[in-house]
């Protein structure tokens, strides 16, 4: 049965004006936020269930901020600081994200809907039992990224560095890579039902014999 392509993300809704506001020194745990223009430094704090909607975030530094249930909704992200930010459990909708380093930030059974990420340093990062739709990763690097357990819908990786990432026990419908390096995937059985150019399917040869089982010989 051919597997059919992915669907397009939505693209986010954020007012063409919006106000300039500095969070660095307002308490973040529960803080709501909405038409806002952010930046700066908010690195290291504890931010367990922020609210930002209809913002757009300019190199604004999150890295290892605590914010497990974070909620991110129609939101533009240009470069900054997401490394080892914990959002385990979190809600982002239509976010489009570029250049941002996010290396080892935590989405453990966090939703991702109509995302894309351009230009984004994931590797390290943990979508663990998280469920992504509509989802593009674009020039992105992804090494050791974990998507074990995760729900992929939809999700299309583009010239992205994968190496050893793991998809143990993943799922994927409406999947696509092309275009991705792809040495050392673990579980690779978690793409089953995938779609990707026939050169990457050669890449994944050996992998895909000894997951079925079959001795290659000379």
């Amino acid at each position: 049965m051919t597997s059919l392509p992915p669907l397009e993300p939505k693209r986010p809704d954020v007012s063409a004006e919006l106000e300039v506001r500095d969070l660095g020194d307002e308490r973040l745990l529960g803080l709501r936020v909405s038409e806002a223009e952010l930046s700066g430094d908010l690195s290291e704090r504890a931010a367990a269930d922020l609210r930002l909607q209809d913002v757009r975030l300019r190199n604004l530094d999150l890295t290892g901020s605590e914010a497990p249930g974070l909620t991110l909704i129609d939101a533009l992200v240009a470069g900054g600081s997401w490394a080892n930010l914990r959002a385990a459990r979190g809600t982002l909708t239509r976010v489009e994200g570029r250049e941002l380093r996010a290396t080892g930030a935590d989405f453990t059974e966090a939703t991702l809907k109509d995302i894309a990420f351009a230009g984004t340093r994931l590797d390290l990062a943990s979508f663990r039992f998280a469920k992504l739709e509509r989802v593009v990763f674009r020039d992105c690097r992804l090494e050791e990224a974990d998507f074990l357990g995760a729900a992929l819908a939809s999700v299309r990786f583009e010239r992205c560095n994968l190496t050893a990432a793991s998809f143990v026990d993943a799922t994927c419908e409406r999947c696509e890579l092309r275009d991705c390096e792809l040495a050392d995937l673990q579980g690779i059985e978690g793409l089953r039902g995938a779609r990707m150019p026939w050169n990457e399917v050669l890449q994944l040869a050996g992998q895909l014999a000894a997951a079925a089982g079959i001795t290659v010989i000379d």
